[in-house]
């Protein structure tokens, strides 16, 4: 089969009897969330993705492990057939889809009306998805730039308005789509040169659109970019778009779903964070321990050579925009690092690897380990093997972990991977560049603790400095994205916008607290956050969250401290805290009992917790605190 996006190929095929596997879940009395996870994780056509959206609504409320979201959905184009597409695909992210759509064609009635049912009906974030129909692009060769430039300005200046009325009256993230340029030229390749075209019309929307939105917590879905990899002759469908007004050809429904709920599970934190690289056949032709430093293809003057350099090239790209890099191969260790240390044409050196991981015991068990050096979950990890019996056996052991299908051509391996969108991103800090490095230096702290049978004699030779200060303009974006990001290390898992952070600048009911902290090995950045409300003669922890890279460091702690301390001179002599399970963060179920508090009762499934601070002490680890009132 020829490698086409629309395919999904990084995906494993369906497998046989998928109506019979979703009738069989559907009868399941637990579990069925995971099962139905677990068959999402597959290429689909639409009527496998409408089967299991069939599925989930059967489901009702138990849809663990999946994350709830609420969609709210504009077009000026037909959607009944893609909403079903939408939430099948959802669940391959993690995602338990709901879809409130407008009317046909009604997305400025309906952003506009506070009654309408997108506004009422509380969604997480709303789809606006409008082509150049919808916004009312069109030709015009009249000659006057003046006049083309005023059509641009419109269509800005509808979509603005229908931000502002959902900012009003739902108040949430907008995703908005760039338009697809349409494959039809009056005049060419001159099209592309006069202001008057369509495609020139529709390229100065697109540009436009990007720059209204910078700065904002407003989201894009690049459109334009996907009918431009698929084609956009293809994309468009001029038949299916005058018998029922299909937004595109429906054999896109799929891949263009699968763009929709990436970038929303990027939203929900669901992006991965560390790509996993076999070696041999992976990130160079050959197998080291037979063929030798002399041996294997890398380098360039050879085709197969010089794709291997397209692999690691990608994986270095990769690590300079925030992913952790790690290495599981079966191989002496001695063998597996000799190309990264000798040979000539190598691109990735030891010091990108921030684990690795060379020996003959089973992946799976080599994937836990790394996971565990790094302190994130196995759900983060994205494994790059071109052994399908190495993925068969990775996918079968840890699900969790995304391990995409690779085509026999190795020059493919970077579209591959790149094209399934396992690194989303909705925001790119200095924070993100900088978090190989702090992956990296973790392992060299646990090397250290690892030299120390003393705990205490650890943490002072670490010479930590901690920073608290409150929520800021500059940090607001990664104050939102741990906040959407973390899931571990996270007592109640509450989700905020970039919107509802800048919100709470002006709250004086709230105390908000931003943690950073540095060592002797470089500077994790910013690794806890906290949000109180105080209530007179107590302070209530709404949201407290760590960065799982820092556990045993007595880091909470320190934090603690630092709120027990500021509730204190504010006249609050006790702090209550909650802890609700979600499946995914038991790692802080004893989180409040570890650091003294008495429990206070269950509320439903949560655990409510208290602290007298007049009773309080705790003893503080060996490090230096730095706060931004000096």
């Amino acid at each position: 089969m020829i490698w086409s996006v629309e395919n999904l190929p990084w995906l494993p095929v369906a497998p046989e009897g998928f109506r019979a596997r979703c009738k069989a879940i559907d009868s399941l009395d637990a579990d069925r969330g995971a099962a139905l996870l677990a068959l999402a994780r597959h290429s689909l056509d639409v009527n496998k993705l409408a089967r299991l959206a069939k599925s989930l609504d059967l489901m009702g409320a138990d849809v663990l492990p999946l994350k709830s979201f609420k969609l709210g959905l504009l077009s000026n184009a037909t959607t009944d057939l893609l909403v079903p597409v939408l939430r099948g695909t959802a669940l391959r992210h993690g995602l338990a889809l709901q879809v409130i759509s407008a009317p046909f064609d009604q997305a400025i009635q309906s952003a506009l009306d506070p009654g309408s049912e997108i506004n009422t009906g509380e969604p997480d974030a709303v789809l606006v998805a409008l082509d150049h129909r919808g916004l009312g692009l069109k030709s015009d060769l009249s000659g006057s730039v003046d006049s083309t430039r005023d059509q641009v300005t419109r269509a800005l200046e509808h979509v603005e308005k229908i931000r502002r009325g959902l900012a009003a009256g739902c108040g949430a993230p907008v995703i908005i789509q760039t338009v697809a340029e349409v494959p039809e030229t009056l005049f060419g390749s001159l099209d592309a040169r006069l202001a008057g075209t369509l495609r020139n019309i529709v390229d100065a929307f697109n540009r436009g659109l990007v720059e209204n939105i910078e700065g904002s917590v407003d989201l894009i879905l690049d459109v334009a970019g996907l009918a431009r990899a698929v084609g956009s002759e293809a994309w468009h469908d001029p038949t299916q778009w005058y018998l029922a007004k299909l937004p595109h050809s429906q054999r896109f429904s799929p891949i263009y779903a699968d763009h929709a709920a990436r970038l929303i599970g990027a939203l929900r934190g669901q992006s991965r964070k560390c790509l996993v690289l076999d070696l041999d056949n992976t990130v160079w032709g050959g197998v080291i321990g037979d063929d030798g430093l002399e041996g294997i293809v890398l380098g360039h003057g050879d085709p197969m050579g010089e794709a291997f350099l397209a692999v690691q090239r990608m994986a270095l790209d990769l690590r300079d925009r925030g992913v952790v890099l790690a290495v599981s191969s079966k191989n002496e260790d001695a063998n597996a690092r000799l190309p990264f240390r000798s040979h000539p044409d190598m691109l990735l050196r030891e010091d990108d690897i921030a684990v690795f991981q060379a020996n003959w015991i089973d992946k799976p068990a080599n994937l836990r380990a790394i996971a565990k050096t790094l302190n994130i979950g196995t759900d983060t990890l994205v494994l790059l093997d071109d052994n399908p019996a190495e993925r068969a056996i990775v996918r079968r052991e840890l699900p969790e972990i995304a391990v995409p299908e690779l085509p026999e051509d190795a020059a493919l391996y970077p579209r591959t991977l790149l094209s399934a969108g396992y690194f989303e991103a909705v925001t790119f800090s200095a924070d993100d560049r900088a978090r190989h490095g702090q992956y990296q230096a973790n392992s060299k702290r646990a090397e250290l603790a690892e030299s120390n049978t003393d705990m205490d004699s650890y943490l002072a030779s670490l010479d930590m400095t901690i920073r608290f200060a409150p929520f800021d303009a500059i940090s607001r974006s990664r104050i939102a994205q741990l906040i959407n990001k973390s899931n571990q290390f996270n007592l109640t898992t509450k989700r905020y916008t970039e919107a509802d952070v800048a919100s709470m600048d002006d709250d004086t009911d709230l105390f908000t607290l931003q943690v950073r902290l540095e060592d002797c090995f470089g500077d994790n950045g910013m690794i806890s956050v906290v949000i109180c409300r105080k209530q007179d003669a107590f302070w209530d922890i709404e949201t407290w969250l760590m960065s799982c890279r820092v556990l045993g460091r007595k880091v909470e702690q320190a934090v603690l401290q630092e709120i027990a301390s500021r509730a204190s001179n504010d006249g609050a002599t006790e702090l209550r805290g909650c802890f609700i399970p979600t499946g995914r963060n038991e790692l802080v179920a004893g989180h409040y009992e570890s650091l003294g508090f008495s429990a206070a009762g269950e509320q439903g499934d949560n655990t409510l917790w208290y602290l007298n601070l007049n009773d309080f002490h705790i003893d503080p680890p060996p490090m230096k605190v730095v706060r931004a009132d000096g």
